[in-house]
């Protein structure tokens, strides 16, 4: 009697350097209880000084590495037929000159953004104007108008990003992290379809 195997594959797997992928680490998996741990445990792939920092698993090589050491089994599998594999290497710690850097070209880069903003819609010249139709006066600066802008200007932006450092004010995901993760997912299928070689196959190939 045939024993049925259902895997779905991850998509997305961590590993340090020299460590040995199995298969529980690359695919969630259903079996019968005799052969499941032995499953969990079968080594599908070692990380080795030639491999990069992304590694593709295919479905087709897990199901061989099952069929190889189960007889008689049907391998279901569920979802993607991929699996990326990142390598994480020893990260270097921050520097604190570069990190301070980087905060003050973001900084003063975005306070030009909306100075330039500003400027291009005459913004100074509009809040002028307001203050001169409702009260009747001519001002030089309007701060009525001028200081509660500013702070709705900042309050607008953190709740356009949804956050207040690292504190969520609620549930729903920032356009920012939603662009990230539309960035990630074309990232992740350019890498699968590059990095996975039996993808591909090329008139010069034998």
């Amino acid at each position: 009697m045939e024993e049925t195997i259902y895997i779905r594959m991850r998509h997305r797997v961590q590993i340090r350097p020299h460590d040995t992928v199995y298969l529980r680490d690359v695919a969630q998996i259903i079996a019968d209880e005799k052969i499941l741990k032995k499953l969990q445990e079968l080594a599908i792939y070692h990380v080795n000084e030639q491999d990069y920092n992304i590694i593709i698993i295919d479905v087709i090589k897990v199901i061989e590495k099952i069929t190889a050491v189960v007889d008689k089994c049907q391998v279901q599998t569920v979802g993607p037929s991929q699996a990326i594999v990142e390598v994480i290497r020893k990260k270097k710690g921050v520097s604190i000159p570069f990190f301070i850097l980087i905060w003050c070209l973001l900084f003063f880069g975005a306070a030009l953004a909306i100075m330039y903003f500003h400027e291009d819609v005459a913004m100074q010249a509009t809040q002028q104007r307001i203050y001169t139709i409702i009260t009747g006066k001519v001002v030089d600066k309007p701060l009525l108008f001028q200081i509660p802008y500013s702070f709705g200007l900042g309050l607008g932006m953190v709740l356009f990003f949804n956050h207040v450092f690292r504190k969520r004010l609620n549930e729903e995901p920032s356009p920012l992290e939603v662009e990230m993760f539309n960035y990630q997912q074309d990232l992740d299928r350019y890498v699968s379809l590059t990095e996975n070689k039996e993808s591909m196959k090329r008139i010069d190939d034998d």
